[in-house]
């Protein structure tokens, strides 16, 4: 799977549902390829990631994102306990 072509092809919502279901389903099936196999290891993941993403854009020679409406990845990682 090219996890970087799927990700820089998300422009709209079906999109990335479509990537959160690729997503889950390689969980299940490549779950040996996961470092992050359990959901605390999977949040402490991207807690590292986004303290130190300043860092990834930078040597990637990428434009860090300035408009992340982090409210609403509040919002989802929340529901995501909740929701049934």
């Amino acid at each position: 799977m090219d996890w970087y072509n799927k990700i820089e092809n998300v422009s709209n919502k079906q999109q990335f549902l479509e990537f959160v279901n690729l997503l889950s389903t390689d969980y299940q099936k490549n779950i040996d390829e996961w470092e992050n196999k359990s959901i605390d290891l999977f949040l402490q993941a991207i807690e590292g990631w986004m303290e130190d993403m300043e860092g990834f854009y930078e040597n990637s020679g990428l434009d860090t994102p300035k408009n992340i409406d982090l409210k609403l990845l509040y919002i989802m990682l929340y529901v995501g306990k909740v929701y049934e």
